[in-house]
């Protein structure tokens, strides 16, 4: 991908539209594949299965994930053992994950932990070829807070960790946990393995289809991944990277409440005729397809923006966290109530996508926590 880099005169957004904002030929195949695999092996009654299951997702369908569509290694370069795709590809294998409420850790692992790895200022390529074949997964806590809990010492032959991380997505299925803690130089980001004197409380959540777990470390051995000065830049690449990713995933979500919301309002009969055709559903539901446009778009630029040069793209990540925020979460609301009494059900699909919209918004935050955000870029 080429890169364009921005200077201190530039303003914090792209001067013309980016060539990869709209999907090729190559792109649509990728989402067609990507579809046709999730609608085989992660239908509804599979991911709700699923998420009762000890691993919490299929490590079967993991593997295909993998190898047949390289969701691990499609947006690493080259030179560094992937594909050499970038954001929109991925975005799309994300936007697809929503859209079929997949629960293997694409987002935590594909995305956020190979990231982690190839940004590293310190190299981990042996943990990132664990990473890249699947045979390890990642995840990484991204709060702010986080080194505020977790203290680092330097023992002379490595690294330990002491303290705890909350609320960690998929921290007790992950075989290796990216974290932020201070040391006595500052505030450095560290890479644990699972099993080295670290343990994990599963939480309850919202979402089964997406678990989080407490962490606490007690002389965790430990490999740096980042020192003080380049350690707020590295993590703030990686909440970037984990706003557009549930951006993206926020898309499918949308997409897949419109669909099922439109099959029912068209098979549906009140009065003798279907309640698609009444002139209130209709506008409801226009409203809702709007919403599906923007955040499509939204997401869309960020991830195109972020492939032509990342540090362009902040803005327009922030804009895409607060547009999908707000879209999904009232897509969600409008399919219930627009299914009528079964839509009310615990039983009934839309319930499962409206616990993994409020779940993905209580892990990046709110829209107005996005809309401050811009605000803070904008200058305002």
């Amino acid at each position: 991908m080429a890169t364009s880099p921005s200077t201190a005169a530039e303003a914090p957004w792209p001067r013309s539209e980016p060539a990869a904002l709209t999907p090729g030929v190559e792109q649509e195949g990728i989402r067609d594949a990507i579809r046709g695999l999730i609608g085989k092996h992660s239908t509804i009654d599979q991911v709700r299965a699923l998420s009762e299951s000890k691993a919490g997702y299929s490590r079967e369908h993991w593997t295909r994930l993998v190898e047949e569509m390289s969701v691990t290694t499609l947006a690493a370069p080259e030179d560094r053992g992937g594909l050499g795709y970038g954001m929109v590809e991925i975005g799309i294998i994300l936007e697809e994950c929503g859209r079929g409420l997949s629960p293997e850790p694409v987002y935590t692992s594909a995305v956020l932990g190979v990231h982690a790895l190839l940004l590293a200022p310190e190299p981990a390529e042996d943990l990132l070829t664990r990473v890249f074949d699947g045979s390890a997964v990642a995840t990484v806590s991204t709060s702010p807070r986080g080194s505020e809990r977790i203290h680092a010492h330097d023992t002379g032959s490595g690294w330990t960790l002491d303290g705890d991380a909350a609320a960690v997505v998929c921290g007790a299925e992950a075989d290796i946990v990216v974290v932020s803690a201070r040391y006595a130089g500052g505030v450095g980001v560290f890479a644990v393995e699972a099993g080295t004197h670290m343990n994990a409380r599963p939480r309850t959540v919202l979402d089964p289809t997406r678990r989080q777990a407490d962490l606490a470390f007690t002389r965790s051995p430990a490999r740096m991944l980042a020192s003080d000065g380049d350690s707020a830049a590295f993590l703030d690449r990686l909440r970037d990277l984990a706003t557009l990713g549930l951006a993206n995933e926020n898309t499918g979500i949308i997409d897949a409440l419109l669909d099922m919301t439109v099959q029912y309002v068209t098979t549906r009969h009140q009065f003798g005729r279907p309640i698609g055709s009444f002139q209130a559903i209709k506008h409801r539901l226009a409203d809702v397809l709007t919403a599906l446009e923007r955040a499509r778009s939204a997401a869309r630029y960020a991830a195109a923006v972020y492939d032509e040069n990342p540090a362009d793209a902040r803005l327009a990540i922030a804009v895409a966290g607060a547009v999908c925020t707000d879209a999904v979460v009232h897509v969600a609301h409008e399919a219930i109530q627009l299914h009528g009494g079964i839509g009310f059900t615990w039983e009934h699909p839309a319930h499962s996508y409206f616990r993994r919209a409020m779940g993905n918004e209580a892990l990046q935050g709110d829209s107005r926590s996005h809309r401050a955000r811009i605000a803070d870029l904008v200058g305002i």
